[in-house]
């Protein structure tokens, strides 16, 4: 190991060390209202097609030769993107956008949402005759992906009838 290498490691160790008597950590995460629930979600207005109730929306574009799947935030764009273009997948398919195509590029995102720690989404996705969107769901899901995301928490008023328990509060 190089000795800048120690020295990032070092430095990384001790940013991440939490000291004695700290009351609380602060998450620098930007994503992490999200995670918990909180963030707000645009509403946008009820008839417009595509909705703009989401925080990440799954796209799935096809051509005549390939067929690219994108994970899109509602305010930051595409975040990750996969593609039978690719070299990396291009190489084990015969065809851009057949069956087999749609099923590996399905395997292929689902492992890229994993690794960025991206497990729900909204799909807005219909099933065609041709069964090969079908194909793309059926791995994106079987690959642990949940292709809705659960309902945003909204804050409790004095006025409202019932206060739904928060997820990470216990009562015993």
């Amino acid at each position: 190991m190089a000795a800048s290498a120690k020295k990032i490691l070092s430095k990384i160790r001790q940013t991440n060390q939490i000291t004695g008597g700290t009351l609380y950590v602060v998450n620098r995460n930007p994503r992490n209202l999200e995670r918990l629930r909180l963030a707000y979600k645009t509403d946008g207005y009820h008839l417009e097609r595509p909705v703009r109730n989401f925080w990440h929306r799954l796209e799935l574009n096809a051509s005549n030769k390939y067929v690219s799947a994108k994970l899109v935030h509602f305010e930051n764009g595409t975040v990750i993107e996969c593609s039978t273009t690719e070299w990396a997948l291009k190489r084990h398919l015969y065809k851009g956008n057949d069956f087999t195509a749609y099923s590996t590029l399905g395997k292929a995102f689902a492992s890229r949402c994993l690794d960025a720690g991206l497990t729900e989404m909204r799909c807005d996705l219909k099933p065609t005759s041709s069964m090969k969107v079908d194909a793309f769901l059926r791995a994106v899901e079987e690959s642990g992906i949940r292709l809705e995301e659960p309902e945003r928490i909204r804050p409790a008023y004095s006025w409202d009838m019932e206060r739904p328990e928060k997820p990470w509060e216990v009562s015993e």
